[in-house]
C-alpha cells in the first residue's frame, strides 16, 4: 500500500505560517479546512523549509534526489500570477520536485503553472475523519496478523530500519537512506511527530507518521512491505495513528490518499473533502 499523506480539521479559518505570522490571503474561503492544510504544510516544510526574501511561495528543499521531499506547497498571494515561477524552478534546478496545488493556493494556480510548462501528474483526495465523534456504523473492523505489534519509533537502529522500510516501498534509492535518517532525527518539529512501526517477528513490516499540529492528526508515509500487504498491517497502522490523535486531543485526522489506500480509509469512516493536484516541470 502506498500513500502520500496529509491532514484535516474542523477548526480555524485563519492559517498560521511557520514564521508565526497570521495570514488570511490564501486561506480565505477555506473555513474549517485551513488547519488541515496548515498541518500538511508543516509536515512537508519540515524536510527543509526555504524562506526566500520577497517570495510568495512556501517551498521546501531537502536536497534528496527524490521529488517527494522537495517542492512548493502553497502560493501566498491573491493570484498565482504574482509568483515568480522561473525563480522557483531555478531554485530546484538540481533536484527532482513537485508543486502541490490545493485550496490554500489561489484558484488560478493550476492555469498559471500550465502556462509556464507545468504538467499535471495526478489528483489526490484529501480525506478527513472527526475524532470527537463515534465511528460510523459498519466502519473499520479488521483483523491484524497474529503477533503484529505497532510500536513508537524514536531513534537508533529501529529508526534506520523504519526509514529503510518506507524508502524501499517508495522506490527511493538506497544511497539516500542515511541522509533521510539524519533529517528525520533532526526535524525541528519532532515534538509534534509520532513515528509508528508495524513489527512482526522482530522486523519492521510497515510504517506511518502522525504529526499532531493545528488541532489535526496528519497521517503520512503509510507503507507496508510488499510481502505483507493485504494482511491487515495498513489497517493496524491506521488504527494506531487515530489513537495517537485522540490521545493528543486532536479534533480530526486527515491524510492525502493514493488510489490504493483510499478504500481502506473509507472503511475507517474518512471522507473526501478536497484534493491536491500535483505538478511537475521539465528539468
Amino acid at each position: 500500500m502506498r500513500k502520500t499523506a496529509a491532514m484535516m480539521d474542523p477548526a480555524s479559518s485563519i492559517s498560521t505560517p511557520n514564521n508565526g505570522t497570521r495570514s488570511t490571503e490564501p486561506s480565505r474561503g477555506l473555513g474549517a479546512m485551513a488547519s488541515v492544510f496548515a498541518n500538511f504544510r508543516q509536515y512537508l516544510m519540515g524536510w527543509g523549509a526555504q524562506n526566500r526574501s520577497g517570495s510568495t511561495v512556501d517551498q521546501f528543499r531537502s536536497g534528496l534526489a527524490t521529488p517527494q521531499f522537495n517542492g512548493v506547497v502553497r502560493v501566498r498571494s491573491a493570484s498565482a500570477g504574482g509568483a515568480d515561477v522561473t525563480a522557483v524552478r531555478e531554485g530546484f534546478r538540481n533536484v527532482p520536485w513537485w508543486w502541490w496545488v490545493g485550496p490554500d493556493s489561489p484558484e488560478d494556480t493550476a492555469d498559471v503553472l500550465r502556462c509556464r510548462s507545468g504538467r499535471e501528474l495526478t489528483t489526490l483526495p484529501v480525506m478527513v475523519l472527526p475524532l470527537h465523534e463515534p465511528a460510523y456504523p459498519g466502519t473499520v473492523p479488521y483483523t491484524a496478523p497474529t503477533g503484529l505489534l505497532v510500536e513508537s519509533v524514536r531513534d537508533g537502529g529501529r529508526l534506520a530500519e523504519w526509514v529503510r522500510t518506507y524508502r524501499t516501498s517508495m522506490g527511493v534509492a538506497p544511497g539516500l537512506e542515511s541522509e533521510m535518517v539524519r533529517i528525520e532525527s533532526q526535524r525541528e518539529d519532532n515534538d509534534d511527530i509520532v513515528r509508528l512501526a508495524a513489527v512482526l517477528d522482530g522486523r519492521v513490516v510497515g510504517t506511518t507518521v502522525v504529526i499532531t499540529a493545528h488541532g489535526v492528526a496528519g497521517i503520512f508515509l503509510v507503507h507496508v512491505t510488499e510481502a505483507h500487504r493485504r494482511r491487515g498491517v495498513g489497517a493496524a497502522l491506521t488504527a494506531a495513528a487515530l489513537r495517537v490523535g485522540r490521545e493528543r486531543g486532536m479534533r480530526c485526522a486527515a491524510l492525502v490518499a493514493s488510489p490504493a489506500g483510499e478504500p481502506l480509509y473509507r472503511r475507517f469512516g474518512f471522507t473526501t473533502t478536497s484534493e491536491y493536484r500535483l505538478f511537475a516541470f521539465p528539468s
